[in-house]
């Protein structure tokens, strides 16, 4: 069983934060050794995440990501409301309404976690064994 990592966390509040926060969980997934199609699953997912709290909350949140028992852990924490998963995929027309199901279709099982003054949407990696060069 893998030592867990300490956690990477990064604030952000305003839609210029985005690329920063997208070249955040890039860097961190990679380092943690997820494959190159997971980050780019984590990449989108948390894009997503933070845009719906930009969109939908006030303050803005952080994500947190770290690595515990040969799996990636990312948290994105806000102030808003608990989410609901395992909605459909809204229809083709459909002018909003994707983010959280194209989050749950790239990262797998997805827990929103309520607090007392934040809400915290978990993602989860499994860290895939590296071949062994010969």
């Amino acid at each position: 069983m893998a030592e867990p990592t300490m956690p990477e966390t990064m604030a952000y509040g305003r839609a210029e934060d985005l690329p920063r926060v997208r070249a955040f969980a890039q860097h961190h997934g990679e380092e943690l050794g997820l494959t190159a199609d997971q980050v780019m699953s984590l990449v989108i997912a948390v894009s997503e995440l933070v845009t719906n709290t930009l969109q939908h909350t006030s303050g803005g949140g952080r994500v947190r990501i770290r690595a515990d028992d040969g799996q990636v852990l990312c948290d994105v924490i806000d102030q808003g409301s608990i989410r609901a998963f395992g909605a459909p995929m809204p229809a083709a027309d459909a002018e909003r309404g994707r983010g959280l199901a194209i989050v749950e279709r790239l990262c797998g099982p997805v827990e929103a976690i309520a607090g007392d003054e934040e809400t915290i949407i978990r993602l989860r990696f499994a860290i895939e064994p590296r071949p062994v060069p010969r």
